[in-house]
């Protein structure tokens, strides 16, 4: 027994260990390395910050996860998002906005455009679903296209007629309220600032939750992983591969237009422009949470890890002054190393 346990010890491959987590050990070193420089960094209000930005990311996130463990992708995300938000914030103006975009049009349930916007990205989201499962065109040139009639339509109605191209603001107080508003937990005086908990963070540890039991304690989850896994396997089994396909990339549309919302509110007004690079943002996030590009490997954990680890990291080399074109150098750099990382394990398994 002795042996045995010795052996298991002399068995602990050290370098294997350093290759496969090394992206982890970096990024929580670049932070620890942030916090050095600028104390000011790791404080309560850092935390609420970090937390309000990461609420709609990792919505997104939860989103896209599916599509890449389905082996596919989508390159349409921040297009939708940002046809979702000048939707959503044109219908939720205050009544008094000067520059209302529908002059006359008066107070609206919020749920009203939510359930538009989150209908609107249903479709795009369909419309993807469709190429890959019926269609049998890759992801990448389906969504792709989406991507473009996404920013089209968004940028024939945010530029509308007699309007000009400018930012849709003065959004109706209980919006902004919901997407920029929090609750106080702990005052941890004047150095510490207050840690607060967001609305927004609020509601995205609900979908999160949601997504979580729909990935694991349901039907729809195991095909997922069955068909992202092995798809031939999958059809064999009796596992629909073009429903789970259309599902889970029309829930992902979802996703995105319901995260818009919120993303306006929080920002406090939205562009035809708002969203851009998301996608980028959000399949970063899941390749360092462990959602892997060869299929069948993803869990919800490791996207909440992979979306606050890069929001840490966006925020603290801002906070530090990094130039943001030094940022999106760093950002490649991970996730060429995150991916080379995930390639490795899937070819050591093969």
């Amino acid at each position: 027994m002795a042996n045995t346990v010795a052996a298991e010890k002399k068995s602990f491959d050290f370098k294997n260990f350093l290759l496969n987590n090394g992206i982890y050990i970096a990024l929580l070193l670049m932070i620890v390395v942030v916090i050095i420089l600028k104390p000011g960094f790791a404080t309560f209000k850092t935390l609420t910050n970090i937390m309000g930005q990461s609420s709609t990311r990792l919505i997104i996130a939860l989103g896209v996860a599916p599509t890449i463990i389905l082996l596919g992708t989508d390159l349409s995300v921040g297009r939708i998002v940002g046809l979702c938000a000048v939707i959503s914030a044109s219908l939720l103006q205050s009544a008094t906005a000067p520059d209302a975009f529908y002059p006359g049009l008066g107070p609206v349930f919020i749920l009203l455009p939510w359930l538009l916007v989150m209908v609107i990205g249903g479709l795009f989201g369909a419309l993807n679903g469709f190429g890959v499962a019926f269609l049998k065109m890759h992801a990448f040139v389906v969504t792709l296209g989406t991507q473009l009639i996404a920013y089209g339509t968004a940028s024939l109605y945010f530029d509308k007629p007699g309007r000009g191209a400018t930012p849709i603001g003065s959004l109706d107080k209980g919006y902004t309220e919901l997407g920029g508003g929090s609750i106080t937990l702990i005052s941890g005086g004047k150095y510490w600032g207050k840690l607060s908990i967001p609305f927004i963070f609020m509601i995205a540890a609900v979908v999160t939750v949601l997504i979580w039991i729909l990935w694991n304690k349901t039907r729809l989850g195991k095909n997922m992983y069955a068909v992202g896994g092995n798809p031939e396997a999958a059809i064999v089994s009796g596992v629909s591969y073009n429903k789970t396909i259309m599902f889970f990339y029309t829930l992902a549309g979802v996703c995105y237009g319901f995260a818009a919302l919120l993303e306006a509110g929080r920002v406090g007004s939205a562009t035809n422009n708002m969203g851009l690079n998301y996608e980028l943002d959000a399949i970063s996030a899941c390749v360092v949470g462990g959602v892997s590009f060869a299929g069948g490997v993803g869990t919800v954990p490791g996207v909440i890890l992979g979306v606050f680890i890069f929001q840490f990291l966006n925020y603290g080399l801002a906070f530090i002054g990094i130039s943001p074109y030094v940022q999106n150098i760093i950002k490649g750099v991970i996730v060429i190393t995150a991916v080379a990382i995930d390639t490795r394990k899937y070819l050591k398994k093969k």
